[in-house]
């Protein structure tokens, strides 16, 4: 699978999670802090992560910034985006299963080792419901894409 993956420091969580990713046989696109010269501002660097998903050059993507809510929220700008801030193997469980999620948020303050590992490893193991509930919310979520527009000025 081919992974962007995005942050706006060059933490050691983050360099962690390139190397989980790389060792998971995941082929890695990075932005921000995470590549020389690119920058580093999380608005930037997120959405550059979550375009490459949303245009079919990433399959997933995982952002990431101190807390993960800038990170989150820029990927989720994106059309074609259903970003999650997981902090835990649950959430991003449910991310991935009820709400179809392609965008993994991760905070860099708080993830620990161990913590990621956890995350991924849900991350990875779910798969999208088939209930028609959850696939009509998820299909209500793409609507607003188009309906409302991107949300971007001018």
């Amino acid at each position: 699978m081919r992974i962007s993956v995005s942050s706006d420091m060059d933490e050691p969580v983050a360099r962690l999670l390139l190397a989980e990713l790389r060792g998971r046989g995941h082929e890695v696109l990075t932005h921000g802090a995470l590549r020389a010269g690119d920058d580093p501002r999380w608005a930037v660097c997120s959405e550059a992560a979550a375009s490459e998903v949303a245009s079919g050059v990433s399959d997933q993507a995982v952002v990431c910034c101190w807390t993960g809510t800038g990170a989150s929220i820029a990927a989720n700008k994106v059309p074609g985006v259903r970003a999650a801030l997981c902090t835990d193997a649950y959430t991003a469980d449910g991310a991935r299963r009820w709400n179809d999620a392609n965008v993994l948020a991760i905070g860099l303050r708080l993830t620990s080792e161990p913590l990621l590992k956890e995350i991924l490893d849900a991350w990875f193991a779910a798969e999208a419901s088939q209930d028609a509930d959850d696939r009509e919310n998820v299909a209500r979520v793409q609507r607003l894409d188009v309906s409302r527009g991107t949300g971007r000025a001018g």
